[in-house]
Parts: structure tokens; C-alpha cells; sequence
């Protein structure tokens, strides 16, 4: 069983190009079931990204450069193909960062390219966050920042991950991350996959498990980086750097270069994207937004493949890379 669900971090299982598709790894079917999703054209990976069947902002920048790659195989039209695309989520950066990269050459194998520097960009942002983790660690994650979100190894989790082969992590805390239950559904499984001791938490646990002495250090990723170090992730992540603070517990941000946007000045420019009420109640009016802005303010570091950033932000942060 351990292997089964290891097979399933492999990059070339959460998403590749084949000849006649785009294949996700349906994470809306996780942790029940591994089941590949085919989308045979633009159109199909879209909805496959809006209805968050492959999700995380790296991730979904990835199958945006496998989408691009299909379209120019096919002879259609690749403007169309990046709107197509482009439209599919508002906050997350890389998905349109992607598809920029993809633009000069729509290949398959710039695509692959993209995909395999995504992967090397989070091993070694996660050595480098690994850094920051202190021994015998109790750390809170939020949402999920690992291999399913990043196309393989993780981000946030990759930091987790890396920290853990170091021998640094005791215990994780997965936030459950309502309303979609990612961390529940998705960060549990990449922990139980890789051997790392979890509990699930509700979100509202959070606040009583840090008054009790029992988290060391809270990390998570991003969506989007403003200039200014201002970061958007999934909500509920705002209210933990907040909680942090209060605590005196370092708050991390771990995300590749492609995830900063130094078009986007500061937090209030990030677009933020609604999702359906009905994802929250069937019955009740509800909001529904899928991200909050954490002030850069409240965050000890910002953690790239480049190396350890901390404020002031608009002088540490690097610029995004490009994909070689």
C-alpha cells in the first residue's frame, strides 16, 4: 500500500502529456481513489482546472504547458488555447507565467522542461526552508503545498519532507482547510504516503493547539507573491500568521520564483477568486472565497529555490526565473 500511494507523488502521475491528452490524477477522487482524468483539448484541462481535478498553483501552470503543447500538436489555435486556459483560475500566477513560457515554443518538450524545473525548483526550495526548521519540530500546515499541488515533491510539504529526512520534524499538523478539505484529503495522504507522523486538525484548532506549546513553526505556500512580499494562499491562512504572531511562532512561506509577481504591487491588487457558495452549503446563502492575502508584515521569511528572503521583501525577493 505504502508503494501505491508513494506511485502517486511521481510527477509523471499527476500530470503528463500524452499523445492525445493532457492526464491528470483526478484529486477530487483522492484519497478514495486514484483515478486518471484525459483532457483531449484546452477546453477539457480548463474545466479540469476550474473544478480543481488538478489544483496548486505550480501544478496547474504545468498542465496549462501541457495543454499549450497538445493545441500546437493538433494544428489548433493557440491563442485560443491561452485564453482558454488563462481564464481557468484568477490567483495563481504561474498558470499564466506558464503559459507566457510556452508562447516562443509550444512544444512537448518545452513543456516537459517546465515540468521538470518546476520539480527541481521545489527540492531545492525545500533544502533551503529545511534550514529554518528547528529539531524536534511540531509543524502546522495549511491547505495542500505538496507534490499534487506543485506537479511532484511539494513546496511547503517538499519543505516538510525535506526537513523530515534531515530527522528534524517530530509531528505535522494538517489543517483539514475547509471548505474543499485539501489538507484532510490531500496533504494527509502525501503525509501517510511518505512516513510522516500527522493529525488531522479542524481548522479552528489551530489557535488551541499553538496556546498549548504544540507548534514550533507554521508553513505553507502561496498562489501568488505580490512585489511587496504580500502573499495570497488558501484562505484561512491570513488568520494563521495572524495567530503566529500572537504565539512568537515563525510563519513560513515556501513557493517557487514562479509563484512572485513583481506586476502586482502589493496585496489589495491580487485578484481573488469566488468560488461557487454551494462548495460551502446546499441550503444557505454562503461566500465562498478561495484565498485570503497575508500582509507581508507577518511573515518571518518567504523561502524560494533561490534561497531565504525576509523583509524588507521588495529588495529580498527575487525575480521569477525562466524555465531553461
Amino acid at each position: 500500500m505504502a508503494d501505491r500511494l508513494r506511485e502517486a507523488l511521481e510527477p509523471e502521475r499527476i500530470v503528463r502529456l500524452e499523445d492525445d491528452a493532457v492526464v491528470v490524477l483526478d484529486q477530487r477522487q483522492l484519497p478514495d481513489a486514484l483515478v486518471d482524468l484525459r483532457c483531449r483539448n484546452a477546453e477539457e484541462l480548463a474545466e479540469a482546472i476550474r473544478t480543481l481535478a488538478v489544483r496548486g498553483a505550480p501544478a496547474i501552470g504545468v498542465a496549462a504547458a501541457y495543454g499549450m503543447a497538445l493545441a500546437a500538436a493538433r494544428g489548433a489555435s493557440l491563442d485560443e488555447a491561452y485564453e482558454t486556459l488563462a481564464a481557468s483560475r484568477p490567483t495563481a500566477i504561474n498558470l499564466k507565467w506558464a503559459l507566457d513560457e510556452m508562447r516562443p515554443d509550444p512544444s512537448r518538450q518545452r513543456a516537459q522542461q517546465i515540468h521538470d524545473d518546476e520539480v527541481e525548483r521545489c527540492r531545492r526550495m525545500g533544502a533551503n526552508a529545511a534550514e529554518l526548521v528547528p529539531a524536534s519540530a511540531r509543524i502546522l500546515t495549511h491547505c495542500n503545498a505538496g507534490g499534487l499541488a506543485t506537479g511532484g515533491y511539494g513546496s511547503a510539504v517538499g519543505a516538510i519532507r525535506a526537513a523530515w529526512e534531515r530527522g528534524s520534524v517530530d509531528h505535522v499538523w494538517v489543517d483539514e482547510t475547509r471548505p474543499l478539505l485539501q489538507g484532510a484529503r490531500l496533504t494527509a495522504f502525501e503525509m501517510e504516503a511518505l512516513g510522516i507522523p500527522y493529525a488531522v486538525i479542524v481548522d479552528g484548532a489551530a489557535a488551541s493547539r499553538m496556546a498549548a506549546g504544540e507548534v514550533d513553526i507554521v508553513i505553507t505556500g502561496a498562489d501568488r507573491i505580490a512585489a511587496n512580499g504580500d502573499s495570497a494562499n488558501k484562505i484561512g491562512t491570513y488568520g494563521l500568521a495572524v495567530l503566529a504572531r500572537h504565539h512568537g511562532i515563525p510563519f513560513l512561506i515556501v513557493a517557487p520564483t514562479s509563484t512572485i509577481d513583481p506586476g502586482t504591487p502589493d496585496g489589495p491588487a491580487i485578484p481573488i477568486e469566488e468560488r461557487d457558495g454551494a462548495e460551502v452549503t446546499g441550503r444557505f446563502t454562503a461566500r465562498n472565497p478561495a484565498f485570503d492575502v497575508t500582509p507581508a508584515a507577518l511573515i518571518t521569511a518567504i523561502v524560494t529555490e533561490e534561497g531565504i528572503h525576509r523583509a524588507p521583501f521588495r529588495a529580498s525577493l527575487p525575480m521569477p526565473v525562466r524555465s531553461r
